[in-house]
């Protein structure tokens, strides 16, 4: 799909890969292009993926709007879930993807460099030829991921053998603690 919504708010469904845009085109109109594709199929994130989990389903919406000061702008979202490696335990886990960023739409170089100078809490991309959607969703997908992915702790597995370990530890008794009671006169503790 590598058309947009007509008229003013409309949505255009994208499903599959690929889809160029003109995103000034998008912004002006405030319409919205829409759709799903597997984050494993993206050449940049597919390296950062769990490697067995199969598919990390995700769906997008670029939705055209102006920004700061009337810019032309791209509301990028992002949502869904990917498999990653926790790196406590090895194993692999789902983790959420819910993701919203501005992004300026500058014509050439130097509204580039002005735009990002100018407005420094959001992005700025040139888009003087068609933007690619996949594109897009790769770049956000791969500023969400975390550098060091964990599980949740009260999942991972890791967590809880050092928990149990720690218990376990708790409940034995030192082999110092004959001589200490030699020492002393008093009676060893003995092992539970």
């Amino acid at each position: 799909m590598t058309g947009v919504g007509k008229g003013q708010g409309g949505t255009a469904r994208s499903t599959g890969r690929g889809g160029r845009f003109d995103g000034f085109s998008l912004a002006a109109e405030g319409a919205a292009i829409e759709g799903d594709l597997d984050a494993s199929k993206l050449p940049r994130v597919n390296d950062q993926l769990a490697a067995e989990s199969g598919g990390a389903d995700l769906h997008y919406r670029i939705a055209g709007s102006t920004g700061s000061v009337l810019n032309p702008a791209l509301e990028i979202s992002l949502s869904g879930s990917v498999p990653l490696i926790c790196q406590r335990c090895l194993q692999a886990f789902d983790w959420a993807v819910e993701q919203r960023t501005l992004v300026l739409l500058a014509r050439d170089e130097s509204e580039l460099a002005r735009l990002d100078e100018d407005d420094p809490d959001h992005e700025v991309i040139l888009a003087d030829a068609p933007l690619d959607i996949e594109t897009l969703v790769e770049d956000e997908l791969l500023l969400t991921l975390p550098f060091a992915p964990l599980c949740p702790d009260d999942v991972c597995p890791a967590l809880r053998k050092d928990d149990a370990a720690q218990a376990g530890s708790a409940d034995r008794s030192s082999p110092f603690d004959a001589l200490a009671a030699w020492r002393t006169g008093q009676p060893p503790k003995t092992q539970r």
